[in-house]
């Protein structure tokens, strides 16, 4: 199990996706809990983000179950941001893989704008000495540009499946058997990541966040079982299409194959070691 920690409104909405599956224990922090229970947590909003740096909950008893691996998702700009340092110390004992949204920060002004920055840079530079797991960023913006035309009405909803939709589906292949190719591990400092969607036909990467420095690599490839037991060459097809793209002393490729009785799809991890500046 992998207990699943939305933290805001926003980051909430996300994880509460996650509740489509038996595998996970979610948990949403927000200030329109009504009333607090086992995985709802009711935090207080003020106007200024120091006093949620002054204002930290006691969350222990609440997170008294969280299981060992937990992955906490943080909406950038989001005032409850600032309760993130104060949140992580207290289950710092945990395997922690940040996944971090980023909004438009190009229309983005004030004390948003200035959380977002202060936020996003921070939690890398705590990834980065290892006492998280993992950051992950994922863009609105370029998880858009993937989806094509949304309806306003459906623009959060359709997103945020997206997000969960690629979160679940590379847990899901990080414990599963390929049917040929492994996936390589990641150095240790290579430890900021993000994901996109691969076209199956030709491997052409849809990232949700242009990553710099890309290190290791990892494309996940779904097939359809009909074509896994029928066409023949389609294992050399996609080694040499993989072959193809830049790959140095620094910058490492792998991949690993699975079957689906849907249609194909296929997503990708890039990780680096590399701080992001924020744009």
């Amino acid at each position: 199990m992998i207990s699943i920690i939305g933290l805001g409104s926003a980051a909430s909405k996300i994880a509460e996706k996650f509740k489509q599956t038996k595998n996970y224990n979610v948990y949403m922090m927000n200030s329109s809990v009504q009333k607090r229970s086992k995985y709802k947590f009711k935090l207080k909003s003020y106007g200024d983000p120091e006093q949620y740096e002054k204002n930290i909950p006691d969350v222990s008893k609440f997170f008294a179950n969280l299981d060992e691996n937990v992955q906490f998702i943080i909406v950038g700009s989001s005032y409850s941001s600032n309760y993130s340092l104060g949140i992580l110390e207290q289950i710092k004992d945990k395997k922690i893989d940040i996944f971090y949204i980023c909004p438009d920060s190009d229309l983005m002004t004030g004390v948003p704008k200035l959380v977002d920055k202060a936020v996003f840079s921070v939690l890398q530079q705590y990834t980065r000495s290892g006492l998280l797991k993992s950051f992950t960023v994922l863009s609105n913006v370029m998880i858009e540009k993937s989806l094509g035309d949304i309806p306003i009405k459906l623009y959060y909803d359709k997103i945020n499946e997206s997000i969960f939709s690629t979160i679940h589906y590379v847990n899901y292949f990080s414990h599963a058997e390929p049917e040929i190719g492994m996936t390589s591990k990641p150095l240790e400092i290579n430890r900021i990541r993000t994901y996109g969607a691969v076209n199956i036909k030709n491997l052409e990467e849809n990232w949700f966040y242009e990553l710099d420095m890309s290190r290791d690599i990892c494309y996940y490839l779904c097939i359809n079982r009909e074509r896994l037991e029928k066409e023949g060459g389609l294992h050399k097809k996609i080694v040499d299409m993989l072959k193809e793209k830049p790959r140095n002393a620094f910058r490492k490729i792998s991949y690993a194959i699975y079957e689906t009785e849907y249609q194909d799809f296929g997503l990708c991890v890039a990780h680096t070691n590399a701080i992001q500046q924020y744009a």
